[in-house]
């Protein structure tokens, strides 16, 4: 197993990301003892482009002039491209046919070539290996990356900087490597910090894996099932599991209907838009409280904004009945 990535690691990508990832706010959800960390402002919609910047900027000359590719259900797709449009290296980007068109509409403008696949990650990992058979690409991983998980801890850096009390850290969970480099950088700054992960009902493997001590892969066809499409990867990677068991405290879940509470409530009452991806940590932080450890200063990461506007325009006319706090 390769090394977890410190806090050196992590200080290192911020100073590769500087200018180009945007240093987001934390922003105050009215009404509540919460700040949210608004990665949806990013210039590609999500935490994503701290990662595959850190990562493609990283790479040796050669690398770059034979090009990267990346699978990934939308998000990282388009931080890659964008990242590799910045740095003028070549780009491939693997993803699942039933990505959500704002995503795919982002890589595409990206200038990355696209090559869509079966919504699943075994799929994707497939295809992806045999274009680097065929044409050599450097790999820029979706999670399971030291350089990605160094990239993503950069919004832990900030955290820990701009709100020195903070005291519980909520984390979305997907593939692992955001609350993988969060919680290393949140636990270099502050180790009594807690961190806890956040994943839809329907796509749970990152909470089976933690408490069975071991990772446990989901059938594509379970997490295929939640609204949550950036949250459905079915198995978190093996050095995110690594950081996840060495830092992370606790992962909790959350409903559809609380996901989809969570993206109106965040549109309605902080004016901030997120895909529902992107609301879990928010929905369990209004909504799960009494699972969570007691805090006097939590913070949630809005990890991502890429929503379909019919999808954003038909949650915020739903007239769902909130369960009581």
């Amino acid at each position: 197993m390769t090394d977890l990535v410190s806090a050196a690691d992590i200080a290192a990508a911020a100073d590769r990301i500087a200018g180009v990832a945007v240093r987001t706010p934390l922003v105050s959800f009215p009404g509540q003892r919460l700040l949210i960390k608004a990665e949806s402002l990013q210039p590609t919609g999500s935490f994503k482009i701290r990662g595959a910047y850190a990562a493609i900027s990283a790479l040796d000359g050669e690398a770059r002039r034979r090009g990267v590719i990346a699978h990934s259900s939308g998000n990282h797709a388009g931080a890659v491209g964008y990242a590799a449009a910045r740095l003028a290296v070549p780009a491939v980007v693997v993803i699942p046919a039933n990505a959500p068109q704002v995503k795919l509409a982002a890589v595409r403008a990206s200038g990355a070539e696209v090559v869509t696949v079966a919504p699943s990650l075994s799929a994707r990992v497939a295809a992806t290996g045999e274009l680097i058979a065929r044409h050599g690409y450097t790999l820029i991983p979706p999670f399971d990356h030291p350089g990605i998980i160094a990239g993503q801890g950069t919004a832990g850096l900030e955290i820990a900087a701009d709100c020195p009390a903070a005291d519980l850290i909520v984390v979305p969970v997907s593939g692992g490597g955001r609350i993988a480099g969060i919680a290393a950088a949140v636990k270099a700054a502050r180790p009594e910090a807690r961190i806890v992960g956040v994943e839809p009902e329907l796509a749970a493997d990152a909470r089976e894996s933690l408490r069975a001590g071991r990772r446990i892969a989901w059938d594509p066809q379970r997490t295929q099932r939640t609204v949550a499409d950036a949250l459905r990867v079915e198995q978190v990677g093996e050095l995110t599991f690594e950081h996840i068991r060495r830092y992370v405290d606790d992962i909790v879940t959350v409903t559809e209907e609380e996901i989809r509470i969570a993206v109106r409530r965040l549109a309605c009452e902080a004016r901030l838009v997120s895909e529902p991806g992107g609301a879990v940590a928010v929905a369990a932080c209004l909504l799960r409280e009494r699972e969570l450890p007691a805090a006097s200063a939590p913070v949630a990461v809005l990890s991502g904004g890429n929503i379909e506007p019919a999808l954003l325009a038909a949650i915020l006319g739903e007239a769902v009945a909130e369960p009581a706090a």
